[in-house]
């Protein structure tokens, strides 16, 4: 599908467009000559610091999800546009800091997304598609009682897909679960075109330096030792890129009502993914062979660390033509070259320091 088509001059509606996935989203957009509205939180300092160079090319609506009065007022924009689409990514998206940060993770995840869709409902609102964005994590880990629910594939690895049940471990996977209930109690209800798309561990450059890939690489780059949590855990990691490919394709061609997964089809532990990054870094001449060192002060609390996710992305490929592009070791090479580049942007705010 030729995807820029579909969108020229087509309104389309951001949340969360300063974030990680959102930039990129944004930036693809701008790329594909779309009419672009964004929703930004109204911030003293940072506000639009991913995607300044995009705004001559899009228009800013600033508000809080969290605010009722400014979200409505800023949907107000997509009246009489029946082919409009409302990309929803705004959250609170960081698994340790939904412990640290619980009310706020839920009153943004949660109610933030009631108030976009109460917001199409009370505004009379006819659109072509809204896709919230959720995440691998609602699955959670095995729940033992459910075993005979899931698929496996042939090494006997759970292979999760639109049918594998849920078991949310965390408040963040929690509020993300019931964000995308919401998208469908309003789809059920009113008719609202909700389609709901869970990426599997998205990485790539802009992302927080909080989230494991950035951990790793920042560290690196700085000194001679990288300190972790629990490195056993297996993720599906997807080079953002990809995942934004994902969110366009489900955006035009999902059926509402609907649910889509999709990462890159394959998992490795944190312990592999942190020497592949190392790795790629040391042949590039970013660093000389850094020490991996774990703390438990970096664990995640209690039993809420996932053990294992694994996607399978056939439904969103039979629909769509969807696959992953992008390998691991480039998804590394351009990502550890963001960092390095880009210092200035990302050394206030690790955890490590």
């Amino acid at each position: 599908m030729n995807l820029e088509a579909h969108f020229a001059d087509r309104p389309v509606f951001v949340t969360g467009a300063d974030g990680f996935v959102g930039s990129h989203l944004t930036e693809r957009l701008v790329d594909y000559d779309t009419d672009v509205h964004v929703f930004v939180r109204a911030t003293s300092s940072g506000e639009l610091r991913n995607i300044r160079h995009l705004q001559d090319d899009i228009t800013v609506h600033r508000g809080d999800l969290r605010d009722k009065h400014s979200v409505t007022e800023a949907l107000k924009v997509l009246k009489g546009h029946s082919d409009a689409i409302i990309f929803h990514l705004a959250a609170q998206a960081h698994v340790g800091e939904s412990w640290e940060r619980p009310y706020e993770t839920v009153d943004t995840n949660i109610n933030g997304t009631l108030n976009l869709l109460q917001g199409i409902v009370d505004l009379d609102l006819d659109i072509y598609k809204f896709d919230t964005a959720g995440t691998s994590e609602e699955y959670g880990n095995i729940d033992y009682q459910m075993e005979d629910k899931h698929e496996y594939d042939e090494d006997g690895r759970v292979l999760l897909s639109e049918r594998s049940p849920v078991n949310p471990t965390s408040v963040y996977a929690t509020s993300k679960l019931a964000a995308d209930f919401l998208t469908m109690n309003y789809h059920d209800a009113y008719g609202v075109p909700g389609v709901t798309t869970r990426m599997f561990n998205n990485y790539g450059p802009r992302q927080n330096p909080r989230y494991i890939t950035g951990t790793i690489i920042t560290q690196a780059l700085e000194r001679d030792i990288v300190e972790l949590g629990n490195l056993t855990p297996k993720r599906d990691m997807c080079f953002v890129e990809d995942g934004v490919r994902g969110h366009l394709h489900v955006a035009v061609e999902g059926n509402p009502g609907e649910e889509y997964v999709y990462g890159y089809g394959e998992n490795i532990s944190m312990l592999d993914w942190a020497e592949l990054l190392l790795e790629v870094g040391n042949e590039e001449d970013y660093w000389d062979e850094p020490e991996i060192v774990q703390r438990n002060d970096r664990y995640r609390p209690g039993d809420s660390d996932v053990e294992e996710l694994l996607v399978g992305y056939e439904k969103l490929h039979e629909q769509t033509g969807w696959e992953p592009e992008v390998s691991w070791r480039e998804g590394a090479r351009r990502t550890i070259e963001w960092y390095a580049q880009n210092t200035d942007t990302w050394m206030g705010r690790v955890d490590w320091r």
